[in-house]
């Protein structure tokens, strides 16, 4: 009889994975495909960021400050109303980062090449030392 070593058919088989690892899959492919979904509306947004935005304010009688969605009250505020009195104009970019972040997790992230080197762009030295 054998003692220690390998033996046949022990251990994990080759390729399995861990249900952990199949969870986080699962995870990663729900959120590829929601974040695809939103991909028009990121790239307008990154346009719009290129061009320039802005989001038309007014304020009541307390000095709170409410943004105006309604394109109709905008155009009569643009007209009739005065800037900086009855309406501001706020610049607002969105996050490239976030962009970045979304479209990587979405189309996968670029290859990004990095070389190892030693000193003075020599090559890596191992270096073994033993203690008694």
């Amino acid at each position: 009889m054998a003692r220690g070593g390998k033996r046949p058919g022990a251990g994990t088989k080759k390729g399995r994975r861990w249900a952990s690892t199949l969870e986080k899959v699962i995870v990663r492919e729900e959120t590829r495909k929601y974040i695809q979904q939103h991909i028009p509306a990121m790239l307008r947004s990154q346009i719009a960021h290129a061009i320039g935005i802005g989001h038309v304010y007014t304020r009541d009688k307390k000095g709170k400050f409410s943004r105006i969605e309604d394109e109709a009250h905008i155009d009569r505020l643009l007209s009739d109303g005065q800037q900086d009195k009855d309406f501001w104009i706020f610049a607002k970019d969105p996050s490239v980062h976030a962009f970045s972040d979304l479209m990587d997790r979405a189309i996968d992230r670029p290859i990004q090449p990095s070389k190892v080197t030693g000193a003075d762009d020599g090559p890596v030295e191992h270096v073994f030392r033993w203690q008694k």
